[in-house]
């Protein structure tokens, strides 16, 4: 449908510009899951170079129909990609990396195949440029694994969230730089009336913060389960009030 067609347009907008490219010269870009090619048709428009990469032929058979101008391949990104060293000065993908998450076959480790899209991400990018990945988390548990498993491939960066504060509007944007770190872009739509930012999401430090001396994950402790409920009040939502029992280890039989 055109709406659809439209919100595609604006996140791959979103997703270039995030990326910021060098206004000087034209770029070539890796679309990961480029569809039938909406993306690149704005990124054709802008005066750069694509490649996109499917696991859908009735897609890409779209895209060729459509004459995008992108060069195109059918392939699994979970397999890697399969491109020369440094090769792309940037990369995007509107709503496509959360695919990894699901294991639809036996063999399929959504970790593993994460690791290997990242890892070979990363070579395949050219040193400087970045990686803007539009995608839709089912929760947060996989919006730490696929940061995870980016951090793990040699990425930094992290989530930058537009309108986090809107159930419509709100979007992410994993935002991944290749060798010099640069600053995180900040979210559309996190600046308050007040003049005070929110907080964005932030993943680069958070995993190191509840780890004890000897280095043991200190998650679930009761400083970890006090902060947490904190957040979540902060957020609004209805949380237990704190006592002496919260974060106690309960014996195994009553």
């Amino acid at each position: 449908s055109s709406r659809v067609v439209e919100i595609q347009s604006q996140m791959s907008e979103r997703a270039v510009e995030l990326l910021g490219l060098p206004e000087d010269r034209p770029c070539l870009l890796l679309d990961v899951g480029c569809g039938s090619g909406l993306s690149g048709d704005y990124i054709s428009n802008e005066g750069h170079y694509w490649i996109g990469m499917d696991i859908s032929p009735a897609m890409l058979d779209v895209a060729v129909e459509r004459e995008v101008e992108g060069d195109l391949l059918l392939a699994d990104v979970g397999h890697g990609i399969p491109f020369r060293p440094g090769m792309f000065d940037g990369c995007i993908s509107i709503s496509a990396v959360q695919w990894l998450c699901n294991a639809d076959k036996k063999s399929h480790s959504p970790p593993k195949r994460l690791y290997r899209f990242f890892s070979t991400l990363y070579t395949a990018l050219a040193r400087g440029s970045r990686a803007v990945l539009q995608l839709y988390p089912e929760n947060s548990e996989q919006l730490e694994l696929i940061t995870a498993q980016a951090m793990r491939a040699g990425f930094t960066g992290g989530m930058v969230v537009d309108y986090p504060n809107s159930a419509k509007a709100k979007k992410f944007f994993l935002c991944l730089f290749v060798g010099a770190s640069g600053t995180l872009p900040k979210g559309l739509g996190t600046e308050r009336a007040d003049g005070e930012e929110t907080h964005q999401a932030k993943f680069t430090n958070e995993r190191t913060r509840f780890r004890n001396a000897k280095g043991k994950s200190v998650k679930k402790s009761r400083d970890w389960i006090l902060e947490k409920k904190e957040r979540r009040r902060r957020q609004g939502k209805e949380v237990r009030a704190d006592t002496k029992y919260t974060g106690r280890k309960r014996r195994p039989r009553f």
